[in-house]
C-alpha cells in the first residue's frame, strides 16, 4: 500500500493528499493517454537529502509528453520546483516521486478536443521494489505470454500511461504463476525487458542489455552503463536471445524502482550461481555510494534539499 503523505501538488497548488481527485469522466482515465515519471529522492551522507537525476527524469517526461501530442501548460523548471517543493511539504528525506501528466475530463471522444491537460506531483516513501530481499538474493522471474509493444505500434519512447496496460497484463500473469517479475520479449523474439525494468547481461566478463529499439530510454540503465565503463567493464548494446540470457553468468534489472535487482533464476532455470553476482553486488556499492552522496565524481546527477 502506498503510504500517505500530507500533500499532493495539484495544476500548481498543493492539495490534502485526499481530496487530489479527478472526475470519473477525465479523458485519460479512458483512452489511457498520458504520461508519468518515476523519480527517486535519498537521504545523504552527510544529514542533506537529495533528488536522483531530476533534470533528466523532468526532460524525459517532457520529451514523453510531446510524442503523444501533449503541451505541458508549466515548464520544466517550474516542473523541477514544484517537486522539490513536494518532497519539502512533505517532510520527506527520502521518497519516491510520482509526476502525472494527464487529459482531464470534457469531449468524451477518442479525440482529446480542447480538454485540458491537467498535471500532479505526489511523493511517498518506498522501499526495495521487488522486496526487501531481493537486492541481495536477486529474485525469480518468467518469459512472459504477452510481447513487449512494436516500436509503430505504441510510441515506445514514451513514458505513456496506455504502454502499461502490457506491463499490468504480464506483471500479473507472473506473480500468479508464482514469480517475482516478467521478462518481455521484442515482436522478433529477442528480450526487450521487464514490465518496468531495463535488464544486464554478463557473460564471460562481458555485459550487454538491450539496445534502445523497443525499451525506455531508462535513466538508471544510463547510468549504471555510464559507471561500468568507469570501473573498466566491457559493455555492449547488444539484442540478445532467451537462451543467452539462460546461460549468463549474472542477470539484473535496473529502474528507479528496481534500482539494481539481481536475476537468480529464468523460467526455472538458475542464472550463474543462483544468487547475487560479484557484477551486480559491485555495481549496487558503487551506485548506492553515488546516489547517497558519498561518490563526489557524480555529484552532478544530485539536486540537493532541506527539510
Amino acid at each position: 500500500m502506498v503510504q500517505k503523505a500530507e500533500k499532493i501538488w495539484f495544476d500548481g497548488e498543493f492539495v490534502p493528499w485526499d481530496e487530489a481527485q479527478v472526475h470519473v469522466l477525465t479523458h485519460t482515465l479512458h483512452y489511457g493517454v498520458g504520461v508519468f515519471e518515476g523519480i527517486r529522492a535519498y537521504n545523504t551522507a552527510d544529514g542533506r537529502s537529495a533528488v536522483f537525476r531530476l533534470r533528466e527524469h523532468v526532460v524525459r517526461l517532457f520529451d514523453s509528453a510531446k510524442i503523444l501530442g501533449i503541451k505541458i501548460p508549466f515548464s520544466v523548471e517550474e516542473i523541477e520546483t514544484a517537486i522539490i517543493e513536494t518532497l519539502r511539504i512533505n517532510g520527506h528525506k527520502e521518497a519516491y516521486i510520482r509526476p502525472l501528466v494527464f487529459i482531464g475530463e470534457g469531449s468524451m471522444g477518442v479525440h482529446p478536443g480542447t480538454c485540458p491537460i491537467r498535471v500532479c506531483i505526489a511523493t511517498w516513501y518506498w522501499g526495495a521494489y521487488l522486496g526487501e530481499d531481493a537486492l541481495e538474493k536477486g529474485i525469480r522471474i518468467k518469459t512472459s505470454s504477452f510481447t513487449r509493444h512494436h516500436v509503430n505500434a505504441m510510441m515506445t519512447k514514451a513514458k505513456a500511461c496506455g504502454n502499461y496496460v502490457n506491463s499490468v497484463l504480464a506483471k500479473m500473469e507472473a506473480v500468479t504463476d508464482g514469480y517475482d517479475e516478467a521478462l518481455m520479449l521484442d515482436p522478433q523474439g529477442f528480450v526487450s525487458e521487464a514490465t518496468g525494468e531495463n535488464i544486464f547481461i554478463v557473460k564471460d566478463g562481458v555485459i550487454k542489455t538491450t539496445p534502445l529499439t523497443s525499451v525506455l530510454r531508462g535513466i538508471t540503465r544510463d547510468s549504471l552503463m555510464k559507471l561500468m565503463k568507469s570501473l573498466g567493464y566491457e559493455v555492449q548494446e547488444q539484442l540478445f536471445t532467451r537462451d543467452e540470457l539462460y546461460t549468463a553468468d549474472e542477470a539484473f534489472f535496473s529502474g528507479t524502482a528496481a534500482e539494481v535487482t539481481p536475476i537468480r533464476e529464468v523460467d526455472n532455470r538458475i542464472i550463474g550461481a543462483g544468487r547475487r553476482g560479484p557484477v551486480a553486488e559491485k555495481l549496487q556499492k558503487e551506485f548506492f555510494d553515488i546516489v547517497k552522496g558519498a561518490n563526489s565524481d557524480y555529484s552532478e546527477w544530485l539536486d540537493y534539499y532541506e527539510i
